[in-house]
């Protein structure tokens, strides 16, 4: 049994000095892998802000606007056409009419009334005047 636990120590330290040393290979390579990652996503940033400058510009300039239009121009396209309502359009028009008709006839009977007033007076007055335009006394 003792030599059985002396195996396994042994075997312990065997795997962790070859954990020691492949950290102390991998280290350097994973530092070495960070460092290019970084420099390289910062090309990649650089390269690209531009054209991703260049693209929002020209969506907002350009592409917007015709988008707009053509979802404008597709909504006229697909709304319905508006019912016509002719039974009420025809009420109104005659009920207008008949009013029209009404007023037409009220200043007619109102002018005649009052032509009327005027001949009545008029010749109560062309009595009482003379031709010179002047009112004489009865």
């Amino acid at each position: 049994m003792e030599r059985m636990q002396e195996a396994c120590r042994q075997g312990a330290l065997l795997c962790r000095q070859g954990a020691s040393s492949a950290t102390e290979r991998i280290v350097p390579a994973a530092r070495q892998t960070r460092d290019i990652a970084t420099e390289r996503v910062l090309v990649a940033r650089e390269w690209s802000a531009p054209r991703l400058a260049r693209a929002a510009g020209y969506v907002e300039t350009d592409l917007a606007p015709r988008v707009s239009a053509f979802l404008t121009e597709m909504a006229h396209r697909v709304e319905p056409p508006r019912r016509q309502r002719r039974g009420r359009n025809a009420a109104l028009v005659t009920v207008a009419g008949m009013a029209a008709v009404g007023v037409a006839g009220a200043l007619l009977t109102r002018r005649n009334a009052m032509r009327e007033a005027m001949d009545e007076l008029g010749g109560s007055q062309s009595q009482h005047q003379s031709s010179d335009g002047q009112m004489r006394q009865p």
